[in-house]
């Protein structure tokens, strides 16, 4: 065995939460330049399904037409695009998760349908596929993946949101072993209103954990309330449902008793990255309308794209979408890395994804918060280029706006992944899987000590892989220091914990983006072939340090005092330091790229 660090690292692939410690290289990170040609091909595909099955017809899908919505999903179906992660024996495609990551995120552009979409294919199909026995997937799978059949997951009630242990549906197995009856309520229900398969979530007699089970709509005792008025996404269906005395055999219980809850963290993991797939197309789509509606719109003689500051919200749109993109991909090639080393060591594929997926955990919540805020982002700037007519009710873009806002709430509240992306990395450090002790006490050290400067950077890459591991370190002196003064309490102080998830996400996306662009001038020829791409990183990291600085002000404010709280500040300046550069001019050529291509070209 090798004693090199260096080889012993290369040997070992990277795990959840590690970017904070590692330092990783451009060769580890997929970027979307290296999809294969039939890859491309599914994505013009769904381009093309999004463009003739759902933009012509949004008022209607809007308006609750009956049965087209769950036509649509039906044709779908009829594609092969609800069975792409489904293996090829059950009816699908048997596709990686990269290539569902890029149908995602082609569909994404089709408003309340990319709901139903993901609601079928995640949540719906999923559990089933992932945690049913062979009996119950060769029953249902096939029928899901065709769309013959479709899905819905019923986990929310109205006492239970976030808190989804909590929730209140009985089932009673009867004294022959041979039948549950389940009753209860639940609510916000993405398909109800067509699906055919429900998995239902339920406690078992006094029982800790939910169990999960597989119910049908022909069973008796299962009513729906009316569809729910929505703000946005008002062409999907979301119902109530009732479950009253509804009898289901034993055989229909889903994987083991007791086995729900893990099922729904599981199935949420899925979810949250899948949900940022969906919302970079959401957002590449409104920037290709905010910059076609900006040349098209003449004011004071010229298009309002010739204006400086129609540029800049063009660019920031543009640069935080990239970013975007570059942390989708590296997490999601993890991942399929992750469930491939699974299965080469002999673990059944199902399990092997769903373990590669829980071992991303921290960077699905990560994925899930930046993405929805990402749209939200270029949706609120898009309906201002627009200006009145972005108001009006007649334009794709005031549907995208009122679209967007769910995404903040669906699968897990951001507020809640925030949450989650510092506990679950506390976790794995507390269980032995990250050594963040070494690496906080090392950033405490430096504190104490003479800076080094060390030599000029020779190359814009040296410079930017210097400003990630200064912001790395600027969350392991906050995580550090919190920890250490609140101990067992730290899970209380939510507003300091929000900060330090600020500063991770920050960090964690412009390593990202730093990675795909070294990686891309790699493959053309050097910074001189990637001069745009370096124009979308300047400007992005000109606003991580930013908000990295003002996050970890806010926590450090809140906790430290004396001598801690000015060497820490210290601290946070210098690591969250960068070179003055001409950020208008950077986000100029962003902006001005789009504006000649006429569409988000990067």
């Amino acid at each position: 065995m090798t004693n090199n660090p260096d080889k012993m690292e290369e040997q070992k692939p990277i795990t959840g939460g590690e970017f904070l410690i590692r330092d990783v290289k451009p060769e580890e990170v997929f970027i979307p330049d290296e999809w294969s040609e039939e890859q491309k091909m599914m994505e013009q595909m769904c381009v093309d399904f999004v463009n003739q099955e759902i933009v012509p017809h949004l008022d209607r899908i809007d308006s609750m037409e009956d049965g087209l919505m769950e036509s649509i999903v039906t044709k779908a179906g009829a594609q092969g695009l609800l069975g792409i992660s489904v293996p090829e024996e059950l009816g699908g495609m048997g596709m990686d998760f990269k290539t569902s990551m890029l149908v995602t995120e082609a569909l994404g552009q089709g408003h309340s349908f990319s709901v139903a979409y993901g609601a079928h294919t995640g949540i719906g199909t999923l559990p089933i596929l992932y945690y049913g026995n062979e009996e119950q997937k060769a029953k249902y799978i096939p029928k899901l993946a065709s769309g013959e059949w479709k899905a819905c997951y019923c986990l929310t009630e109205p006492s239970s949101g976030s808190d989804a242990n909590s929730a209140k549906t009985k089932a009673v197995l009867s004294e022959d072993g041979k039948t549950y009856t389940i009753n209860g309520q639940k609510m916000w229900i993405t398909n109800a209103g067509f699906a055919h398969v429900f998995t239902v979530f339920a406690k078992i007699g006094d029982d800790e954990n939910l169990s999960a089970f597989i119910l049908t709509k022909e069973m008796e005792g299962i009513t729906l309330n009316a569809e729910e008025k929505k703000m946005g996404i008002k062409g999907s269906s979301t119902r109530q449902v009732f479950f009253n005395n509804v009898q289901v055999p034993a055989e229909n219980l889903l994987s083991t008793r007791g086995n729900g809850f893990k099922i729904a963290v599981n199935i949420l993991n899925i979810g949250r990255i899948k949900l940022a797939g969906g919302v970079l197309g959401g957002s590449k789509g409104v920037i290709d309308d905010a910059v076609n509606y900006s040349n098209e719109r003449n004011q004071f003689g010229r298009p309002i794209s010739k204006y400086g500051m129609i540029k800049e919200k063009i660019a920031r749109m543009s640069v935080k979408s990239f970013a975007l993109e570059s942390a989708v991909y590296r997490a999601t090639q993890n991942i399929d890395d992750a469930i491939a080393s699974l299965e080469k060591g002999g673990m059944e594929k199902g399990i092997a994804t769903l373990k590669g997926i829980a071992s991303f955990a921290p960077e699905c919540a990560i994925l899930k918060v930046f993405g929805s805020e990402v749209l939200d982002y270029t949706v609120d700037e898009g309906v201002q280029i627009f200006g009145g007519m972005g108001y009006s009710a007649e334009t794709r873009m005031e549907k995208a706006y009122r679209d967007a806002r769910i995404n903040r709430i669906f699968e897990g509240t951001n507020e809640i992944n925030r949450m989650l992306t510092v506990d679950m990395i506390l976790k794995k450090a507390m269980k032995g899987e990250l050594d963040l002790m070494g690496p906080a006490m090392a950033v405490a050290g430096e504190l104490t000590s003479i800076p080094d400067f060390g030599s000029a950077p020779e190359t814009v890459f040296d410079e930017y892989r210097a400003y990630v591991k200064n912001f790395k370190k600027t969350v392991l002196m906050m995580a550090g220091s919190a920890a250490q003064k609140f101990t067992m309490s730290l899970a209380k102080e939510q507003e300091i914990l929000g900060n330090i998830a600020d500063m991770t996400i920050q960090t964690y996306v412009a390593e990202s983006l730093l990675l795909r662009v070294e990686k891309l001038a790699g493959r053309k020829g050097g910074e001189s072939g990637v001069e745009l791409e370096i124009s979308l990183m300047k400007s992005f990291f000109f606003d991580a340090a930013e908000e990295i600085s003002t996050a970890g002000k806010s926590a450090l404010w809140s906790f430290a005092e004396g001598d801690e709280m000015r060497m820490m500040q210290m601290g946070l300046k210098r690591f969250t330091k960068m070179t003055p550069f001409n950020i208008k001019e950077e986000r100029r050529k962003v902006a001005e790229k789009a504006i000649a291509e006429n569409k988000y070209c990067f």
